[in-house]
């Protein structure tokens, strides 16, 4: 018996935070982690919703039971196997979710920022590496890569945005591993020159420190 594959119709779920009309300046694109929903996870950034401002939020198509007793349901952008299809799936759907929701405005008027915690930091760099849009503002928020980087986005995409890498001193996957952020810390600061955040925290985005960075970001790009 030969391995065959398939392509297949599906739908998938996003939201988009806010309106975009001509008044819109800025437009975030923001990954989920592992396990998360983006009907949860849109919450961490409702507050930068406004007249100027979009956030757009896409799920990973792949669902399934986090508890099988109470039904509770995550994402997950990929896994291992088949995972060169996967990244071409998941690639192709962003860039549809994208399309579709900026049809009505002329992107060339406006800012591209993109976010993403644990999991979803590597879709947020694989999107950004071929999209053709240069990117504003990188968040990376609690990731790790494997080989680098650079092994998912040229360098080179990034040489015009303000990047970040943010993690919670408490985070239980860094925590009691300082070696992992000896090497995220050198490959990024050397790689993309991204500031380092550090909060008193553990894995997951706290609001007050998404605010100070987008106060941060706004005040940079006056």
């Amino acid at each position: 018996m030969t391995y065959q594959k398939i392509k297949v119709g599906r739908t998938a779920r996003y939201y988009v935070l806010g309106e975009i009309t001509e008044k819109t300046k800025n437009v975030w694109v923001c990954f989920h982690g592992f396990g998360q929903l983006a009907s949860f996870f849109k919450k961490k950034f409702e507050f930068m919703a406004n007249e100027e401002t979009v956030v757009i939020v896409p799920e990973g198509l792949s669902r399934f039971y986090l508890d099988v007793m109470t039904g509770r349901v995550g994402a997950s952008w990929i896994t291992s196997d088949m995972k060169e299809e996967e990244v071409e799936d998941y690639l192709a759907y962003i860039n549809s979710v994208f399309q579709t929701a900026t049809i009505n405005i002329n992107l060339e008027n406006v800012k591209l920022s993109v976010l993403g915690f644990s999991q979803g930091c590597t879709t947020a760099a694989r999107w950004a590496n071929q999209i053709d849009k240069t990117v504003s503002n990188f968040i990376i928020w609690a990731a790790f890569f494997n080989k680098g980087i650079e092994d998912v986005i040229d360098p080179e995409k990034l040489s015009q945005s303000n990047n970040f890498y943010v993690y919670g001193s408490e985070d239980m996957y860094f925590k009691d591993h300082p070696e992992l952020i000896m090497q995220m810390y050198k490959n990024l600061t050397e790689n993309i020159n991204a500031e380092v955040v550090i909060f008193e925290g553990e894995h997951r985005i706290e609001i007050a420190v998404l605010k100070d960075l987008i106060v941060k970001i706004n005040s940079a790009n006056l």
